[in-house]
């Protein structure tokens, strides 16, 4: 009989498929690394049940602890998981930017979600940050896990990501296209693949209204770059320990309106219904699609499912009370 002892082991070794339509005249092969098969529907499956196994070795969280994280909802899904099989309790803080889809569905495994305001800087009292890490100072026998500066985030793309697109490319990959927000996925699997071939091209999308784009250039956290924008799981107005500046080699910044409207496409033209920050690594792609050729393997990873975005980018007025979408 073929069967997981449990959900946790359905994670990774996610399938990679061919984008065809949206590349036009692109010689380039350029393959999807399509995130949303792992059982919670995103990338931070890898990322979260990492974090936490390696917290139970550390001896940092005991057997009915509390598992807490700010989280603009994949990552809290991937511990809520975990916490489901594993018997832990979790508490979560998001923003008020994120879609209700991602904040019922943490309730539906039985978390707490506590909603913050976006509009605040990050070391505000308010800031789903500074909330999370006051909840885990009250709360005895639990756990912050701070997906920005926790290193496993980066290591379990170093262990699982990175070797399954080498493997399944055959070592021939030339260019990797990720949406950057922790820095967790384009780190890890950079250094990866760096490591095999220092010639690999490590792509990484920003959204405008990030400081990430601007720090890679000069090394300075310009306040200036730092406004409030739409697009979610991707973008910071903070530098994360978790972000390898060393191993990305350009940043490209997307509009909030690109990224939607290749949100849409990409489940219209090409039949993989990804979230927001999948259109957007696309929409980053072909902005750059100049620079291919005939030859060069592009993996773009699709970090999580359309699910998640019904009532905002899948939903037709949203996109034009946003200016997204004539008519």
């Amino acid at each position: 009989m073929e069967y997981f002892e449990n959900i946790l082991a359905a994670i990774g070794n996610t399938p990679l498929i061919k984008i065809n339509k949206l590349m036009g005249d692109t010689e380039a092969l350029v393959l999807a690394k399509v995130e949303s098969f792992n059982p919670g529907h995103s990338i931070k499956d890898r990322m979260a049940l990492k974090m936490l196994e390696d917290a139970e070795k550390e001896g940092k969280i005991k057997p009915g602890g509390t598992l807490i994280e700010c989280t603009s909802g994949n990552t809290g899904m991937g511990l809520a998981i975990a916490a489901s099989v594993k018997g832990y309790r979790c508490i979560f803080t998001t923003s008020d930017k994120q879609s209700q889809e991602k904040i019922d569905m943490l309730r539906a495994f039985g978390a707490e979600v506590v909603v913050c305001p976006t509009a605040v800087a990050a070391d505000d009292p308010e800031s789903y940050y500074s909330v999370a890490r006051r909840i885990s100072e009250e709360t005895p026998n639990s756990i912050w896990f701070n997906q920005y500066d926790n290193l496993s985030n980066t290591q379990a793309h170093y262990e699982s990501t990175g070797p399954e697109l080498w493997r399944q490319t055959q070592g021939k990959i030339t260019h990797l296209v990720v949406g950057v927000g922790t820095g967790g996925t384009i780190s890890g699997v950079g250094r990866f693949l760096k490591e095999k071939n220092p010639n690999i091209k490590i792509w990484g999308i920003d959204t405008y209204g990030s400081a990430l784009k601007k720090y890679h250039e000069t090394g300075k956290l310009d306040p200036e770059e730092i406004y409030p924008y739409i697009t979610e799981g991707i973008g910071e107005d903070i530098i994360p320990k978790n972000v390898n500046f060393s191993v990305i080699d350009h940043f490209e910044k997307v509009t909030d309106k690109d990224g939607a409207v290749m949100t849409r496409r990409l489940a219209s033209e090409e039949g993989i219904f990804g979230g927001y920050s999948c259109g957007s690594a696309v929409a980053g792609l072909l902005q750059m699609k100049d620079q291919l050729k005939k030859g060069d393997v592009v993996v773009v990873i699709l970090h999580d499912h359309g699910s998640r975005y019904v009532k905002k980018v899948f939903n037709d007025q949203w996109m034009k009370d946003n200016n997204f979408l004539e008519n």
